[in-house]
């Protein structure tokens, strides 16, 4: 571990067990994995998701310590090309270490080949987009929100709603009968809700990867509800085998999702201390 001398000095977790996680993360960095949501985590919420863009510093802090660890997953409900996009993160020095596993890990980006590799789309997800304008027009609660296109799966977002929290309460139970029509799940998050299909979740693609780079240690950072699948991922990697697999869980903005600031062993309030993180942890090794 080397120091500079204007380093911030790295928070501490709470939890023993983060503590552990980051210790063996600083202990042996070239066998860890940090594993990283995209939006309120990477990126600050926006209205808009098609406006959200890396918090400013964030690809030069990956860069920095991308080329001291094993690898940089970046995890994400997004398309892996939009997120590739919207993070800045193609063809940037430092950066080779990178992977983007996009739509819960069924998309793979690697910043070595700059290629996505992705299944043939779900059919159930054409016949939910042909039918989904019909399911909100029964609401009157559905003016002001929309629907993003994201190729393997739809979202409803309710943020722009003249009462966010009660059109996506309406909504909730009509879009999960609509999905299970279709052989698709919901997930909500943030003042959205997902039609998507089931099978891969964050935990999934976060173990899958974890076994094919041969991680000894992990960090994962999110901030909303599909992140909880990774946390119990990495809860699940703690306790297996003689020693476990350590891990930190950082919760990044603990105000809108409670079930995930629980479960962290670190708050940290929004992108900007998770790219601070990063900084000081690149600068820590």
């Amino acid at each position: 571990m080397g120091s500079h001398p204007h380093t911030p000095p790295l928070p501490v977790p709470t939890t023993s067990a983060g503590r552990e996680g980051l210790a063996a993360l600083l202990a042996r960095p070239a066998r860890a994995v940090i594993a990283l949501d995209f939006d309120g985590t990477l990126a600050d919420i926006v209205p808009d998701p098609e406006q959200a863009r890396a918090h400013p510093g964030a690809v030069e802090a990956l860069a920095a310590l991308a080329p001291k660890v094993a690898s940089i997953a970046v995890i994400t409900g997004r398309p892996a090309g939009v997120a590739v996009r919207h993070g800045g993160f193609a063809g940037v020095a430092g950066l080779d270490h990178l992977v983007v596993l996009g739509h819960y890990g069924a998309e793979r980006w690697d910043a070595v080949s700059g290629t996505v590799h992705a299944p043939a789309p779900h059919p159930g997800v054409a016949a939910v987009r042909a039918e989904l304008p019909g399911v909100l027009d029964r609401f009157d609660s559905w003016r002001g929100t929309w629907t993003e296109e994201k190729g393997q799966a739809l979202a409803v977002h309710t943020r722009r709603a003249a009462d966010p929290q009660a059109a996506f309460d309406a909504l909730r139970g009509p879009l999960g009968e609509l999905a299970a029509r279709h052989g698709l799940i919901v997930e909500p998050g943030r003042l959205v809700l997902e039609l998507r299909p089931p099978g891969m979740d964050k935990g999934v693609a976060l173990t899958e990867y974890l076994r094919e780079t041969r991680a000894e240690s992990v960090l994962y950072a999110g901030d909303d509800l599909g992140d909880l699948a990774a946390y119990a991922a990495v809860e699940k990697l703690r306790t297996e085998g003689p020693d476990g697999t350590p891990g930190l869980l950082i919760c990044s903005g603990s105000a809108e999702v409670p079930e995930l600031a629980e479960r962290a062993d670190l708050l940290v309030p929004g992108p900007g201390a998770v790219v601070e993180f990063l900084s000081a942890l690149a600068q820590s090794l």
